[in-house]
C-alpha cells in the first residue's frame, strides 16, 4: 500500500509530463481515497474499464485517454456524469497521461510498440520528438510494404490498411502510435521507408503515392495498449502494489 501523493510523484518523476505541450491535463485527474493498494491500467478511461476497475476492486486506474480534453463541452452531464459518478461513488484515483506517455523511451506506446513489433529505434522525428525512426531489431529487411503489414497484422491481431509507396525491400520504419496521421510528413522527410501508425485520413494515401513511402494504419486503439501495462506495472512493483491490464475491446 502506498500515499496517492507519493504515487502520483512516481508518475510524474518516470513520464516528466512538465516537459509536453499536450491536449489535456496529465497527472490525477480524479482524486480518490489516499490510500492504494491495487491498480488496473487500460487504454480509455471509460465506464466498460471503470466498471471492471470496481470489479476488481482497485484503488486506482491509469490510463493513457483520460477524461479531461482541451475545448471539450465542460458540463458534467451523460457519459461524463456516468464515468464521475462511478469514479467518486467508489473513491478510485483517476491517472491519465497522454503525450507523456506515448514518448517515454523504454515504456512508453512508442517504445513499446516497437518491441511488439521487433523494431528498434535509432532516432526520434516530429514535433516534440515523438515520432520513433529505426529498423528491424534482427537487422533483416521486410520485402515489400505487404509483407510489413502481414507482420503488423499478425503481431497486433488485426487487418492493417497499407497503401504501398515505392516498390522494394523496407529497411527504415518510422512509426507513432494512435492518430499520429500528422507525422506523416515529418517521417517522409526524415528519410522513412515505411510510416506506421494507427488512423488514416484522406490526404496520406496519396502522399504515400506520391512520395514513395508506404503508409499503413494499424489501428487507434491496437497500437496502443502497450505503454499504459508498462508503466503502471513498473510502478506497482515499485511500490509493491497489485496490478492488472484490463483491455477493453475497440475497432478503432
Amino acid at each position: 500500500m502506498t500515499d496517492r501523493q507519493e504515487l502520483l510523484q512516481a508518475f510524474d518523476s518516470l513520464l516528466s509530463p512538465e516537459r509536453f505541450k499536450d491536449y489535456g491535463p496529465n497527472g490525477l485527474q480524479v482524486e480518490g481515497r489516499a490510500q492504494v493498494q491495487r491498480i488496473v491500467s487500460g487504454v480509455t478511461a471509460s465506464r466498460a474499464l471503470i466498471e471492471a476497475a470496481i470489479g476488481r476492486g482497485a484503488d486506482a486506474i491509469f490510463v493513457h485517454h483520460g477524461l479531461f480534453w482541451r475545448g471539450q463541452d465542460g458540463r458534467v452531464t451523460g457519459w461524463m456524469k456516468q464515468r464521475l459518478a462511478l469514479l467518486l461513488a467508489h473513491d478510485i484515483n483517476l491517472f491519465a497521461y497522454h503525450l507523456p506517455l506515448d514518448a517515454h523511451p523504454g515504456l512508453g506506446n512508442n517504445a513499446q510498440l516497437g518491441l511488439r513489433l521487433g523494431l528498434a529505434a535509432s532516432a526520434r522525428f516530429g514535433e516534440q520528438d515523438l515520432g520513433f525512426l529505426g529498423g528491424r531489431s534482427d537487422g533483416a529487411v521486410f520485402a515489400d510494404a505487404n509483407a510489413l503489414a502481414a507482420h503488423v497484422g499478425e503481431a497486433l491481431a488485426r487487418t492493417v490498411t497499407c497503401v504501398p509507396g515505392g516498390a522494394g525491400p523496407i529497411r527504415r520504419i518510422a512509426w507513432c502510435t494512435g492518430g499520429a496521421q500528422s507525422y506523416f510528413e515529418p517521417a517522409i522527410a526524415a528519410g522513412a521507408q515505411a510510416f506506421l501508425t494507427g488512423e488514416i485520413s484522406e490526404p496520406q494515401a496519396h502522399y504515400a503515392r506520391e512520395c514513395g513511402v508506404s503508409f499503413l494504419a494499424c489501428g487507434h486503439h491496437a497500437t496502443e495498449r502497450y505503454g499504459a501495462p508498462a508503466v503502471a506495472s513498473h510502478i506497482a512493483q515499485q511500490f509493491g502494489l497489485a496490478h492488472e491490464f484490463i483491455d477493453v475491446d475497440n475497432p478503432a
